[in-house]
This record gives structure tokens, sequence and C-alpha cells, in this order.
């Protein structure tokens, strides 16, 4: 089956469908939701069931960076600067030495176990060199972990802001294996180039970002997050333009943007954080249909033996020394080593020699695309288990109180009032959608018994449960009391 414009939308939402639906479950069977994507999309690739033959590694390139500036600067905007601040020198460290020590250190054994020429060794290293921000967030923060002592701020800092450098070695090292004439001398000004032009960009683009999100006088709402999205691909393409770091750039900017204070940013965070979503099943499942399994299959034996020195030897000997200077117990370095996912990113950085013309670009893509599969099934599963033995997880009482203290430490106080729902009025056993709840007021927690739940539109309501309802004005309260104890009978409520 070809894909054509008359078809196209048919078989995307399909897909589409089918990823969401079965990624429901996923997690209780300890599956990762972003592996199932991948699935999907070569179940219905040509060598799959669905037969729809996809063989455009620019389109799935375009499609792959399209994605990676939604996923990082959601992840940007909901990094909070006061979490990341006390670790932000280990997370550069681990972002840039990190990145660097592993591309080398797997490069170096790639070249020992293959034919590969040492630049082409390099360049498979420094492709996979990067820890994935759609994994790594969509991973952590599905599982709910609750790591001790900065560890998660860490880890999303480094999987946020790592991807960077590895583009930037990509770039670096098929520089040299298309131009062998050149010396990795004459390339290294291109490193810094990069590096220091995106950085830059980054923040100014971040501050002009700001002042126009808030100027700007736009008669909807709605709006709001098309110009956000607008200014995004303003700062990736024009940084990219000058011969900056496009990728390090829109971090940057979304970090700003989501430490300050702009005009509906409720609004702009919650559209991100769907799109984001919406980016990481469509890349998934386009780079499972650009996969062909029968050309994987020869490649199975290397690839696995790369990929245990990347997760067993690579990885850790990176993350070791980049972090020797500072104070952390082992242990807590032993599970940075491990949450090193590798996902989309890496294939879509593999995508970079095919369009080059590189003559073993098929065999680094294949074997690139089973260290992501491998890496998100052993790493991406084993969280939670790794957590426990090196013993970096929160007790469970612990956790709750912190997910509370932070969801409520930005909240005024004076904002803030409990309703508790007495038996038999009419928001009892009903949904919180089905409430025809005031817009103007929110549902921030629902107390039951001991337990600490965050409510969602699905959420149902019983009885004896006390609301933490946010709003702006005694009017609003008015009607929140309006809408939660009415009762069924005609009777008056109760205060």
């Amino acid at each position: 089956m070809n894909l054509t414009i008359e078809n196209i939308l048919l078989v995307g939402s399909i897909l589409l469908f089918i990823s969401i639906i079965v990624g429901k479950s996923s997690y209780k069977f300890g599956v990762p939701t972003l592996l199932i994507f991948l699935t999907v999309g070569m179940l219905a690739g040509s060598d799959g069931i669905g037969g729809i033959f996809f063989n455009d590694p620019k389109i799935a390139q375009l499609i792959g960076i399209v994605s990676l500036n939604f996923i990082l600067f959601s992840g940007g905007l909901n990094t909070n600067w006061g979490n990341i601040k006390p670790v932000l020198k280990e997370g550069i460290a681990l972002s840039t030495l990190g990145v660097l020590l592993t591309a080398l250190s797997l490069g170096t054994f790639v070249w020992l176990v293959t034919d590969f020429t040492i630049y082409e060794s390099m360049l498979l290293g420094s492709i996979v060199s990067s820890t994935d921000a759609a994994a790594v967030f969509s991973i952590l923060r599905s599982k709910n972990l609750a790591l001790r002592t900065n560890l998660r701020p860490t880890l999303e800092l480094e999987s946020g802001s790592n991807d960077p450098m590895a583009y930037v070695l990509t770039i670096m090292f098929l520089t040299l294996v298309v131009n062998q004439d050149q010396s990795i001398v004459s390339i290294i000004p291109m490193f810094f180039q990069q590096m220091i032009v995106g950085a830059f960009a980054g923040f100014a683009f971040g501050k002009l970002s700001k002042i126009i999100i808030n100027k700007i006088n736009l008669d909807f709402e709605g709006l709001y997050p098309v110009l956000v999205i607008a200014l995004m691909f303003i700062t990736f393409s024009a940084t990219d333009f000058v011969g900056g770091n496009g990728f390090l750039a829109i971090y940057i900017c979304a970090v700003f943007l989501g430490n300050q204070d702009l005009i509906h940013k409720k609004t702009i965070l919650r559209m991100y954080d769907g799109l984001a979503w919406l980016v990481e099943i469509v890349l998934f499942l386009t780079l499972g249909l650009l996969v062909f399994p029968k050309k994987i299959v020869p490649y199975i034996g290397v690839g696995l033996l790369i990929s245990l020195f990347l997760i067993v030897i690579a990885r850790p000997l990176g993350v070791l020394i980049s972090l020797v200077f500072f104070k952390m117990k082992f242990r807590r370095r032993l599970y940075i080593s491990w949450v090193g996912l590798r996902g989309a990113v890496p294939i879509v950085f593999a995508t970079y020699p095919l369009l080059a013309g590189v003559e073993k670009a098929d065999i680094i893509f294949s074997i690139v695309f089973f260290i992501s599969v491998t890496s998100i099934l052993i790493q991406g599963t084993t969280l939670t288990v790794f957590a426990k033995w090196l013993n970096v997880g929160m007790p469970e009482e612990t956790k709750k109180k912190t997910e509370i203290d932070e969801l409520l430490s930005n909240l005024p106080k004076s904002s803030l009032e409990e309703f508790e729902i007495l038996p038999n009025l009419f928001s009892e056993n009903k949904r919180i959608v089905d409430l025809n709840f005031p817009k103007s007021a929110f549902i921030v927690m629902i107390k039951r018994g001991k337990e600490y739940i965050r409510p969602s539109g699905a959420t149902e309501i019983k009885a004896n449960d006390i609301l933490m309802v946010l709003a702006d004005s005694e009017e609003d309260y008015t009607k929140v009391k309006d809408c939660l104890y009415r009762r069924d009978t005609t009777t008056n409520p109760e205060d």
C-alpha cells in the first residue's frame, strides 16, 4: 500500500488512534508507551501486516526536526528554574562532557569490533551519545517516579539539554566522513560556533518572545499558543541560519519563558503538553514506518553487542567521569548512568548519513535503530526496579507530600478554599467534567481520607471528599458552592 494524498489522513488517523488505545494499557505490562508507538509503525510498514511502503528519509528527517522542536520546547517550558538551579553544573557537565566521552568510548569500541573507519565509528557513537528527551520525560512522568536529592531535575535537565551536543558531534563527524581530506582540527571552530551562538540566541529570543507575548494584544486567547509556536520556529530557524545550534536555542528560550509571567500561560502550557504527546506519537510512528525489519536482522548480533557496551560501559564511564568533581553518592551516579535512554532522537540523527549518501549509512541506521529499541526495552522497563535496588526513590508518603507541596507552593494561600462533599449532594459520584464547574475556578487537589488525588476531568467525586479549589473572587466561589452543594432533592443545601 502506497501513501497518497487521498489516504494519508485516513491511514494516519487510524494509526494514531490505535497507538493511543494500545499505549493506554501498555504500562500495566511494564512496556514503555513510546515502544508501543514504534511497534505500531513497524507493523503498519511494508514488512508488517499493514503493507504501507514508506522509504523517504528526507520527509522522516523533517518530521523528526519539527517533532524535536515541540518536545524540547515543551520540556523547557515545564522546567522549573528553582529545581534545576542547584544541579545546573552537574546537568551541564553531563550534557557536554558526558556526551563527548560516551561518543568517543563507544566510537572506539565500534572501530575495534567492526570494519568501520575511525570517523564512521565516531559518527555512530555521536548519533547515540545523548539521552532522549522524549523517552526520559515520557517514562519518568508516566511512571510518576519520585527520586531523592534532586535526581529527577538532574535527569530531566540532562535529557533536555544534551541533544544539541550530540547534534554538533554528529554534524562534525559526518563532515569528516564525507570530506575525508579534512582534519579533525578544521571542524573544532564549528563546534564552538554552534554552541556559543546557540546559547546566546536562545537567551536573546527568550527575552524578545516574552516582550512580544505580553505586549501584543490578540483578540482571542487561543491565538497565544499559536503565537508561541511561531516564535519557537523562528528561534530555531533563525539560529540555524546564522550558524548556531537551533536545538540548544529553543531549549534555553523555553526554559526562560517557562519561568516568566506570561499572558495566558496556563493555556500555552496545556497546549504544548498535548502537542508534545502528539508529535512524539507521530515521530515514533513515522520512524517505525521508515524501518525495514528485514534489513535489521543481519545486524542484530553486532547491534546487541554495541548496545550492551553502551549501556554497561560507555554511558556509565561518561557519567562517572563527568561527575567526578561533584559531591554525589555513588548509587545516585549509578542510577543516572542507568537512565541513559535512547529513543527517537538517535534515529532522527541517523537519517543525516542516509541523506548525505554515506556508504555505510544503511548499516548505521539499522544499528542505531536496534540500539534505541533495546535501550527503551531494557532500561525503560527497569527504572522503578533500579530505583528500589539503589535506594534512590522516595517512600510513598514522602512522595505524596512532596507532590502536594510542589503543587500548592506557587499558589497564593488566600485564593484557596476547601469544600467538603456531603452525602446526597448533586456532585456525589459525578465526574468533574459532568458538573458544569465554573470555568473561572480550578480543583487543584482532592483529599480522600488519607489519600491526595490530582484531579482530571474524568475524576469521579465521592462523598466526604474535600476539594481544594482555586478561584479569583468571592463571586467565583459562590458559583462553586452552587455547583457542588446542589442537592438532588428539593431541600436547600446546608452550609
